[in-house]
């Protein structure tokens, strides 16, 4: 047996029991300095690096039980990191009987998590056994509590267990895919948490067509439907079927917190299209927020699709701003149309805490591009029949501009 290096951790002494406060800011970048010590430990000595990251998982929900967790940050940041921390003690070379010996305590821990703050580790199971063995003899150790549990929620009784998702990961790593797939027949309820291991588990038994259907007939009011298109897209993709993995499943699967970040999610994903053709679509799946895609065909170069866009659709007139700033010298005349469509959707009341700045900037990149474009006098006239139309009874625009108008009168 190989026993890890003796390793001072500097971590060890910020992560007691309730450690941290209600505030989480502080517990949060205290969990990323803990990470990022452990990694850079790690490519020095993968052994005593995966020995810290057991020594932290077993910290966190201890030091953790005082915070905050409403806003969702600290969970955010627990599950990034047992997500970079899983690779360091899957990946460390470590003989069975040591493996052993971390999964024991990993699973103590989990039993004790009672906010719960590392729930996500037993998705990780299977990856964290490391070798088909060592897995199935989990799979084997876990596999009766399971069935118990299932038995008790079929019977209205009290059948929550946190070790389903290790019981059906450890059985997808020893590859006893049949098992899994019988195992389900017995769920109470078809949540997709553990539907999801039977889709896996048809993929490796090479039924891609039978996992599709499988994974959309997890469909209900209760799943994400965002986790079952990734499902559906993965397995198209990995078929080989590009184009029908693009029209069913593309728009759904990659929803990203932008627009801009959706865009390149597909765009990076799908090689094959455009980046017309993917903003054509996208554009179709969102009726009425059409401006919202502005940021997307500015990224690609579509400048003449973008003011299309923000022409009958409102956009942030902020980020119509930085268009024209960044890009008054190189794309002038595209900059004085990003520019003017800031300034009439400030006056038609968008965007989020606008101040007088905002307007004068609005103006001043605008007729900076207008000059560069040669077609200042136009552009001139456009934003005074802007201001003079103004109907809202404010008129604040107009009167942030009444100098900046007077002197370019003259």
């Amino acid at each position: 047996m190989t026993k890890p290096k003796k390793h001072k951790w500097l971590f060890l002494s910020k992560f007691r029991r309730h450690a941290f406060g209600w505030r989480s800011q502080r517990a949060i970048t205290r969990v990323k300095e803990a990470v990022k010590e452990i990694k850079v430990s790690a490519r020095k000595d993968p052994l005593p690096g995966a020995e810290g990251a057991i020594l932290l998982i077993e910290r966190l929900s201890p030091a953790l039980e005082q915070v905050d967790s409403s806003s969702g940050a600290i969970g955010n940041t627990v599950n990034k990191a047992i997500e970079a921390l899983v690779p360091v003690i899957a990946n460390a070379p470590a003989d069975d009987q040591v493996r052993g010996k971390w999964l024991e305590r990993l699973w103590k821990a989990i039993e004790e998590d009672e906010i719960p703050y590392i729930e996500l580790l037993p998705e990780h199971w299977g990856t964290l056994c490391h070798s088909p063995q060592l897995a199935s003899h989990w799979a084997d150790t876990l596999m009766t509590p399971l069935r118990i549990s299932w038995s008790q929620e079929h019977s209205a009784g009290s059948g929550y267990y946190k070790g389903t998702s290790a019981c059906l990961s450890a059985l997808l790593k020893a590859g006893r895919f049949e098992e899994i797939m019988e195992l389900l027949d017995l769920a109470p309820f078809m949540f997709w948490n553990d539907r999801k291991w039977g889709v896996k588990a048809l993929a490796a038994m090479g039924k891609n067509a039978a996992a599709l259907r499988y994974a959309e007939d997890s469909r209900d009011n209760y799943s994400s439907p965002i986790a079952i298109a990734q499902a559906c897209e993965e397995l198209l993709l990995a078929s080989g079927m590009a184009e029908e993995a693009y029209s069913r499943y593309a728009i759904e699967a990659n929803r990203k917190s932008t627009y801009l970040a959706t865009f390149r999610a597909i765009a990076k994903k799908y090689s094959n299209k455009t980046g017309k053709e993917i903003l054509c679509d996208l554009v179709a799946s969102t009726p009425g927020d059409e401006g919202k895609w502005f940021a997307a065909a500015k990224s690609v170069q579509l400048y003449q699709e973008a003011i299309e866009l923000v022409r009958n659709s409102p956009c942030d007139p902020k980020t119509l701003t930085r268009a024209a700033r960044d890009l008054k010298d190189k794309e002038p005349l595209f900059a004085a149309e990003a520019g003017s469509a800031a300034l009439r959707w400030i006056i038609a009341g968008y965007g989020y805490e606008i101040t007088s700045l905002d307007v004068l900037d609005a103006y001043r990149f605008t007729m900076e591009a207008a000059e560069n474009a040669d077609c200042r006098e136009e552009v001139m006239n456009r934003i005074r029949s802007m201001v003079n139309n103004d109907l809202s009874g404010e008129g604040w625009v107009g009167r942030i501009l009444e100098s900046e108008l007077r002197i370019s009168k003259r």
